[in-house]
């Protein structure tokens, strides 16, 4: 009895190693892309917007770019800042009280 015991302790440790370390893995994917740029068609596939819309973002300022030989290129990270900007949820009020 004792055994069967000590194996099931010994498995959840081993579970729980496993764990951590996809969740390592996971937050050290998300770092490796926040530094990772893309390009415009990328940027309006996954925002779902225009070209104009895309235009208007950079020229206003709001997202900021690289232009190497007329190709505009974003930080994934800056795409995701702009998102978390204009983050609004309608359950709270502006001081995040309900």
């Amino acid at each position: 009895m004792t055994e069967i015991i000590d194996l099931l302790l010994t498995l959840s440790q081993e579970i729980k190693d496993i764990k951590a370390r996809i969740e390592l893995l996971r937050q050290s994917r998300a770092e490796v892309l926040k530094d990772t740029w893309i390009d415009n068609q990328d940027v309006l596939q996954t925002l779902h917007i225009s070209k104009r819309t895309l235009q208007t973002l950079r020229t206003n300022g709001t997202l900021p770019y690289s232009k190497v030989k007329g190709k505009f290129y974003y930080k994934v990270a800056d795409i995701e800042q702009l998102l978390q900007d204009n983050y609004y949820n309608h359950n709270f009020k502006q001081d995040g009280n309900k």
